[in-house]
């Protein structure tokens, strides 16, 4: 049996808008720094705009061994073509062995097309990501250390691990959420490699003037405590409930895509697998039957109370604390008993 063990850095693409980094890039360094030590190479961050050199260092504080900055007038705003034939040149030039992406618009718009052009594979919307050997028994060889690409399938109904072990490098995007930002070491330091960028206005398929971002209108990761409805909180009226709720904890009002589809409240507020993924202190669950896509985005809060008139609704098998019951009854009087208190 032939052991094959390849070697190269672990890089993460560190997204920014306007000078600013954004989560996803730091929570995927975490990661990339776990999964570094486990392979036992150093872990890049590759950051590409417009003077963004000062975003460096930050992102050494928070996990990187080097920074790989692009910098051009050209890269001021994301187009697709520009980023990644810029990444293109630097992956043939350094030859990392994984690069993992952010499952954001910009990350979900940009590997693909860096995965075509290099002709690798690329595994969408993973939830965890770790290393792995894997055998293949027909051609006698052993692939040591691959990354296992792990992301719900068929629907969220099961969870499938995707490996990659003839094209590379390995790359993948993640949802946002996932993983915790680590904790910022002021004193770490790493190496700042700043790249010759190689670009002029005819390979950019249109010229941006200005750019406008929209702010979501509520940061569900940041909140401790998260009040979420479902399908069964019954209308838009009734979702009041959930909004009384969630202004007498001082908590984030969520929803399951059930919710969202049907008009109770606003995207920006979805938790699941294709909304917000959380991890507060305190998840309430209220009218909602626990799907496994809901469950992939709130699972690893530190306590879930569910609230549900079906005893075998699926969220009670993963809350700590079940009340079976008319949610117009029991809400009322949850908010009833915190005002008392207040």
């Amino acid at each position: 049996m032939i052991s094959v063990n390849r070697k190269g850095e672990v890089w993460v693409f560190a997204e920014q808008h306007g000078g600013k980094l954004e989560d996803i890039g730091l929570e995927l360094l975490g990661r990339a720094r776990s999964l570094g030590d486990t392979l036992g190479v150093k872990v890049g961050a590759v950051l590409i705009g417009d003077d963004i050199k000062d975003l460096a260092e930050k992102l050494c504080h928070y996990g990187a061994d080097k920074v790989y900055i692009l910098a051009h007038p050209l890269l001021e705003h994301y187009q697709t073509n520009s980023y990644a034939k810029v990444i293109y040149d630097l992956v043939h030039k350094y030859e990392p062995q994984i690069m993992i992406y952010g499952a954001s618009p910009c990350g979900r718009d940009l590997a693909p097309r860096v995965a075509s052009a290099i002709k690798a594979g690329l595994t969408a919307d993973c939830t965890d990501l770790q290393i792995g050997d894997h055998e293949n028994k027909q051609e006698g060889v052993v692939h040591k250390n691959l990354l296992l690409q792990i992301r719900p399938a068929f629907g969220g109904n099961i969870i499938a691990t995707i490996i990659n072990y003839d094209r590379w490098p390995q790359m993948a995007t993640v949802r946002e959420g996932v993983f915790p930002i680590p904790e910022a070491v002021g004193t770490r330091k790493g190496q700042i490699i700043i790249e010759k960028v190689h670009l002029t206005q005819d390979e950019l398929p249109i010229e941006i003037l200005t750019e406008h971002k929209r702010e979501k209108k509520v940061n569900l990761k940041a909140s401790r405590i998260v009040v979420s409805g479902g399908a069964g909180v019954g209308s838009k009226d009734n979702f009041r409930l959930i909004w009384d709720l969630a202004n007498s904890l001082g908590a984030a009002p969520g929803a399951t895509r059930a919710a969202v589809d049907l008009g109770f409240i606003d995207r920006d507020h979805q938790v699941g697998q294709t909304g917000t993924t959380v991890r507060p202190s305190l998840y309430i669950a209220v009218g909602i039957s626990g799907a496994i896509q809901h469950q992939a985005g709130m699972s690893d809060s530190q306590k879930i109370i569910a609230i549900n008139n079906d005893p075998s609704a699926p969220i009670f098998d993963i809350a700590h604390y079940k009340i079976v019951g008319d949610l117009n009854v029991i809400v009322p009087k949850m908010i009833k008993a915190i005002k008392s208190r207040a």
